[in-house]
């Protein structure tokens, strides 16, 4: 009996150690089958994770988390940033979201979020006049209801809110954006106040994407060409280190350079782009982690930082404005399956990570082009329907199925519908051109998914999410 209850002790202190100390994880849930709350607070547990940063405080993902003891960052909305300004309704707010769950076996509530990237120059100054007030009234609200103390209030915010002059394009120029300093400067003087940390989402990806001329080696952290700073003569050989201590300069300009800064966000996609894959997302894991083991830091702020890897789960139904590789953050897919070996405790023995459990699919059926089919002719307009009501992301250039022929191609967007519409044989018509089979269409390298079963009603209609994508798209190449 004694040695039995030894060999549990083993196996939980590993399960509790085998994670980077403090690492957490973007939980989405802008998926059209998300997995249940359960499923997904139970993949938290089995691997270790013990910090989760949301994007709303919808109840039953809190309800879920309740119990759990993993450490949770609530979030509101930037489209809920206007009625915050409102001292009443934020305090309700942090009643209903926060306090409520303030009870033994309740939530542990860390932090609230306050807006998501409000200040990114694509929403056009939306925000840019109720962040601050959101922010003052949710941490009184916080401090009044007597948990100031324990959480606090922060505004994840995009690395673009810094930036160095074009003469002198190094980490110690940092300054806030101009157009932005005077709200940047209170938001900063008000984190300090009330012993609050600067959350910034960083992406080297993106460094990539769109820039051919970036040198690649410089987005990972195994091999970059040293570039010196001219101000400090430090030099950096990696996008994270510079960007970091971009705004640790920026901080430091504003009168705050010992600022706790927390990394809300950062990850590699795994699909949706020529730079979006497994194996580079494994190169950039197997950088990153065990860098946050050692304690390393950047060169202008050694040491431990909390870092919230971006994102757990696979989202298809992100908005994909900012590129096809929006859906494809997850370390985990759709499914809650893993997508490749990595080590969560940063010492690079990699091993593929505990898959979600209790996961129910639809049956084994697929949709396909339909060989026979007389009259084509109006074969692109149907796979232009399935695609703006589905996810066809994986068919762009670089992209894991952009190698499919003419078929596969059709097959692939009238599947994804199919699927999306829970394999609704009238979803499979497409005026003759589509047909099911029982066969699995899926090649070694694109995979033709089977859809969760539908667990809820929270899912989006598929017709809505593609009226919304296309308009989003209209509006993102206008740009």
């Amino acid at each position: 009996m004694g040695f039995s209850w030894f060999l549990k002790l083993v196996l939980v202190l590993g399960i509790l150690s085998c994670c980077v100390n403090g690492l957490g994880v973007n939980w989405g849930t802008q998926a059209t089958h998300p997995l249940s709350p359960k499923t997904v607070v139970q993949l938290l547990k089995d691997n270790g994770i013990t910090k989760v940063k949301l994007f709303d405080a919808d109840k039953n993902t809190m309800s879920a988390l309740a119990g759990s003891n993993i450490e949770v960052m609530v979030a509101i909305p930037n489209n809920q940033l206007l009625v915050m300004t409102n001292y009443d309704k934020a305090k309700e707010w942090v009643r209903r979201n926060v306090t409520a769950y303030n009870f033994k076996g309740g939530v542990n509530v860390k932090y609230v979020a306050v807006g998501n990237e409000p200040f990114l120059t694509s929403y056009n100054n939306s925000f840019l006049n109720s962040t601050f007030p959101a922010l003052q009234n949710i941490q009184n609200a916080l401090n009044e209801a007597g948990v100031g103390d324990s959480v606090k209030a922060t505004v994840p915010l995009n690395a673009d809110v810094y930036e160095s002059p074009e003469n002198n394009p190094y980490p110690s120029f940092g300054r806030f954006r101009t157009d932005i300093n005077t709200e940047m400067t209170q938001i900063v003087e008000f984190l300090n106040k009330n012993k609050a940390p600067f959350t910034v989402n960083i992406y080297p990806f993106l460094s990539l994407y769109g820039n051919d001329d970036f040198p690649v080696n410089y987005a990972f952290f195994d091999g970059g060409t040293p570039i010196v700073d001219s101000g400090t003569g430090i030099q950096y050989t990696n996008v994270f280190d510079a960007n970091f201590d971009t705004l640790v300069s920026a901080l430091k300009a504003a009168g705050y350079g010992d600022m706790t800064i927390l990394v809300g966000e950062v990850g590699w996609p795994t699909d949706g782009d020529k730079n979006a894959n497994n194996g580079l997302a494994v190169r950039f894991y197997n950088g990153l982690l065990p860098r946050l083991a050692a304690n390393k830091g950047t060169p202008l702020r050694p040491g431990y930082i909390e870092v919230y890897l971006f994102a757990l789960l696979d989202e298809d139904g992100k908005s994909i404005a900012p590129g096809n590789f929006e859906r494809h953050w997850g370390i985990f897919r759709y499914d809650g399956q893993p997508k490749f070996p990595m080590d969560l405790s940063g010492q690079n023995q990699n091993k593929l990570l505990v898959g979600a459990t209790g996961v129910k699919y639809l049956p084994n059926k697929w949709c396909m082009f339909n060989p026979n089919a007389k009259d084509v002719s109006k074969l692109a307009a149907t796979i232009d329907f399935a695609c703006s009501n589905s996810d066809c992301t994986t068919l762009g250039y670089g992209s894991s199925c952009n190698n499919l022929d003419a078929n596969g191609n059709a097959s692939y967007a009238f599947n994804m519908y199919f699927q999306i519409k829970d394999q609704d044989e009238l979803a499979c018509g497409f005026q003759g051109l589509g047909t099911t089979t029982t066969q699995n269409l899926s090649t070694e390298q694109c995979s033709f998914p089977i859809q969760l079963a539908s667990s809820s009603s929270s899912f989006f209609s598929p017709s809505l999410v593609g009226l919304a994508l296309m308009m989003m798209v209209s509006t993102f190449m206008l740009q």
